[in-house]
């Protein structure tokens, strides 16, 4: 099964500290830079993004819907809010989806439908470890050798967590 990730644009670039100086400047700007850091995922991860954009008050010729190196890109329509978008996806995608964004009502909503949810930060960390590392060079910072290494740590779950909370961190390590 494959993972469609649902993204809140403007949240998104709102909680990140160089997306949100980028959107000061221009909020075309903040928007390009996201759709070209998620595209340099895309090239990593491989998972079908979608970013949803609130159209409300954009007078933008990509009103509507677009495909930006293979990301797309939905604006809600006008006076639509981007969340109801959001929510309509997370309808048609239930468990397939993992919405990424910092709007409580967005995840709760997501976690009703079955959805993965990820904080708007965790996924920007996400997308940076994995921009970062070389998928094509063999060494991703293993120093020690694989092998036993003595310990009394104990092993197995002390405390397991609900079914949901383990299916949903499953699909989102899988970012």
């Amino acid at each position: 099964m494959s993972l469609h990730i649902l993204i809140d644009g403007y949240n998104l670039i709102r909680q990140s500290k160089g997306l949100a100086a980028m959107e000061r400047a221009s909020l075309q700007d903040g928007r390009e830079a996201l759709l070209e850091r998620l595209a340099s995922y895309k090239r990593i991860k491989h998972h079908p993004i979608t970013v949803v954009f609130d159209g409300t008050h954009a007078h933008d010729p990509l009103q509507g819907r677009t495909r930006y190196k293979g990301i797309n890109v939905l604006f809600s329509r006008p006076g639509e809010l981007a969340d109801t978008v959001i929510k309509r996806l997370v309808t048609r995608e239930r468990e397939r989806a993992v919405v990424v964004s910092s709007d409580k009502e967005i995840t709760d909503f997501a976690a009703l439908k079955g959805s993965a949810t990820m904080d708007s930060l965790a996924f920007e960390n996400k997308m940076a470890w994995a921009t970062q590392v070389d998928p094509t060079s063999g060494d991703f910072g293993q120093e020690d050798l694989p092998g036993w290494k003595p310990t009394t740590k104990k092993k197995g779950p002390s405390r397991r967590p609900p079914k949901q909370k383990r299916k949903s961190r499953s699909r989102t390590q899988k970012l």
